[in-house]
C-alpha cells in the first residue's frame, strides 16, 4: 500500500505513540499478560486505521474535455440549483459529495483549465452535511476557467477534519484528475456547475475520484 505524503508525518508521529504506550503497559503490568494483549490491540487498531487513511491509491483517470470528474471519493448527499455568492454571483448547480473517515482523501482536478481564483477562508467546524457548512466552516474556493465554462470546487473542512491542504496557485494551468489537495480526517467537497451541465449522478450514488464522472457539458 502506497502512503500520501500527507500522511509522512502523522503516521511517523502515530507510530512512536504506538511505541510509547506499549512499552509503558508492559513496564507497568509486566506478569499481567492481559494487559498487554489488550494495550497491542487498541492501539494497532488505532494505527492501521491512520495508515489506511492516508492510503494512496492507483487510479486509471478518467480523461475527458466534456466531463467534469468527481474531485473525491465518497457519497453525492447534494444536486440541486442554488445561488452562489462568493464568485459567481448567480445560480449554479451545486453537486455535494461527503467524505467518510474511511474514504480516500486525496481531492483531484474535475477539469483542466487554469486557476482563476483562489480563495481560504477561515470558519466553523459544523458537521459536513449541514447546510451551512458550504458557507460558515474552514474552507477554500476554487475556481478552474475553461475556454466555455467554470468550475468552482470548494473543499469544506468538517467537525473531525481541521485540516484542508491545497496545492495550486491562481493563475496555474491544471490538469483534469491531477492532484487538487488533501483534506485530513473525514468532510465535503462542493462543485458548482454551469446550469447547462448534464448531471451523470444520483443522490446517495458513490463516487471514485478521479474516475466518475459528475457531469457533462452540451457540446
Amino acid at each position: 500500500m502506497t502512503i500520501h505524503k500527507e500522511g509522512f508525518k502523522i503516521i511517523a508521529i502515530a507510530f512512536v505513540i504506538w511505541f510509547l504506550v506499549n512499552a509503558i503497559v508492559f513496564l507497568s503490568f509486566p506478569n499481567v499478560g492481559w494487559s498487554i494483549i489488550i494495550s497491542l490491540t487498541l492501539t494497532t487498531v488505532m494505527l492501521f486505521l491512520i495508515v489506511q487513511f492516508f492510503r494512496y491509491p492507483k487510479r486509471n483517470i478518467t480523461r475527458d474535455d466534456n466531463a467534469i470528474i468527481a474531485p473525491c471519493d465518497g457519497k453525492v448527499v447534494v444536486i440541486e440549483k442554488v445561488i452562489e455568492n462568493e464568485f459567481y454571483k448567480e445560480k449554479r448547480l451545486q453537486v455535494s459529495i461527503f467524505m467518510s473517515p474511511l474514504n480516500v482523501h486525496i481531492n483531484w482536478y474535475p477539469i483542466s483549465g487554469r486557476i482563476a481564483y483562489l480563495k481560504y477562508h477561515m470558519g466553523k467546524y459544523l458537521v459536513a452535511w449541514h447546510p451551512k457548512s458550504s458557507t460558515e466552516n474552514e474552507r477554500t474556493s476554487i475556481v478552474i476557467q475553461k475556454e466555455r465554462y467554470s468550475v468552482l470546487v470548494r473543499q469544506i473542512a468538517g467537525t473531525v477534519a481541521r485540516r484542508i491542504v491545497y496545492y495550486p496557485h491562481e493563475g496555474d494551468k491544471v490538469k483534469q484528475g491531477a492532484q487538487l489537495g488533501f483534506i485530513k480526517f473525514g468532510s465535503r467537497v462542493d462543485l458548482m456547475l454551469p446550469l447547462d451541465a448534464q448531471i451523470n449522478v444520483s443522490n446517495g450514488e458513490k463516487t471514485k475520484g478521479g474516475v466518475t464522472v459528475i457531469a457533462r457539458m452540451p457540446n
